[in-house]
């Protein structure tokens, strides 16, 4: 009888062991590269000895898979953190009640535009909208100055953008319906339709189908044209409405978030510090440059700088509710 109560008892205590969040563990949910993310997550499981557990977007559905997934598991938490490539999820996350605030003490690092005032979200690590070009199709004085200007009949059927319903293109146009007002914007993208605008699978398409000299020029990252740059001396891009006046480009900072009830809330607040840090932003600008926020972080020179671009002046939280809100309109001018 003694026996039976202690085996009890020891299996009893492994299945509370078992259903108990590991001490040594981290889930991110990701929705940048795998290729770049993935290496700095890796370097802070070898200098801390926690175990990270990553979940990343694919290319043609990111931000929205993992944000949807995060939404599903509300009641349920199963992430820790979550490392958007924009801020407009992590609003999202936070209006419905997922996200719970941390000010981490690299915070205050960060200029104020960049980060939420309630800490459910902290940018860090940007990059800007621009417009990725292939110099045996189009020359350089010869590309618009202005996003405006894509619906100009010149430049019917040579450029190409993502699909508008996923990732940064879906950022990118409801800052300008934002900035332009709905009517305004609405008009604008049927100009693009009426223009044979060429709608590619994601940005890393829009990059392909430039490369290849199968379109003129497009829509995409800088950290895609970086690469692209690198890939091909036949390709450049350039920063549209920097022209005094301008509306500026649009810049996209990184966005981490805790989530509410997390497993590893502690380890979570631990990854976060570390992402936040002047080490992982010089990381970033030499894989993928992107651009950092702290000021002083050492970058390589083909890394633009901030201080050098006009930025488009957007409401985060404003422009991820005029997201929500144009997604019916969005998908039917994607499906027509």
């Amino acid at each position: 009888m003694r026996n039976f109560i202690i085996n009890f008892i020891l299996i009893a205590l492994y299945g509370l062991s078992a259903c108990t969040p590991s001490s040594d563990e981290v889930v991110v949910y990701c929705t940048v590269d795998q290729v770049f993310s993935e290496p700095v997550l890796r370097d802070f499981e070898e200098e801390t000895g926690i175990t990270v557990r990553a979940v990343f977007d694919t290319e043609e559905t990111k931000s929205t898979g993992v944000m949807n997934r995060l939404i599903a598991e509300k009641d349920n938490t199963q992430c820790d953190l979550f490392w958007s490539g924009d801020p407009l999820r992590n609003v999202v996350l936070q209006s419905k009640g997922i996200t719970s605030p941390y000010q981490s003490e690299q915070t205050d690092l960060i200029p104020g535009h960049f980060k939420e005032t309630g800490h459910h979200w902290t940018g860090f690590s940007a990059r800007a909208r621009v417009l990725i070009y292939n110099k045996t199709r189009i020359s350089p004085d010869s590309l618009p100055l202005s996003i405006l200007e894509l619906t100009h009949p010149r430049f019917k059927g040579q450029f190409t953008l993502a699909n508008p319903l996923f990732g940064t293109t879906t950022f990118h146009i409801a800052a300008l319906f934002t900035v332009l007002d709905k009517a305004t914007a609405e008009q604008w993208m049927e100009g693009l339709k009426k223009n044979q605008v060429v709608i590619a699978s994601s940005n890393g398409d829009v990059k392909k189908r430039v490369m290849n000299g199968e379109l003129a020029f497009g829509l995409t990252d800088t950290d895609d044209a970086f690469e692209a740059k690198k890939e091909s001396s036949e390709v450049d891009y350039v920063f549209l409405d920097q022209q005094p006046g301008g509306m500026g480009t649009l810049i996209m900072p990184n966005a981490l978030s805790m989530m509410k009830d997390s497993p590893n809330s502690e380890n979570g607040k631990k990854l976060m510090d570390y992402l936040l840090s002047r080490q992982t932003e010089a990381k970033l600008a030499i894989s993928c440059a992107q651009m950092p926020l702290i000021m002083g972080t050492e970058v390589p020179d083909v890394v633009p700088s901030l201080d050098h671009i006009i930025p488009m002046k957007i409401d985060y939280g404003q422009t991820s509710e005029v997201l929500e809100q144009i997604q019916p309109w969005l998908k039917k001018w994607v499906e027509e």
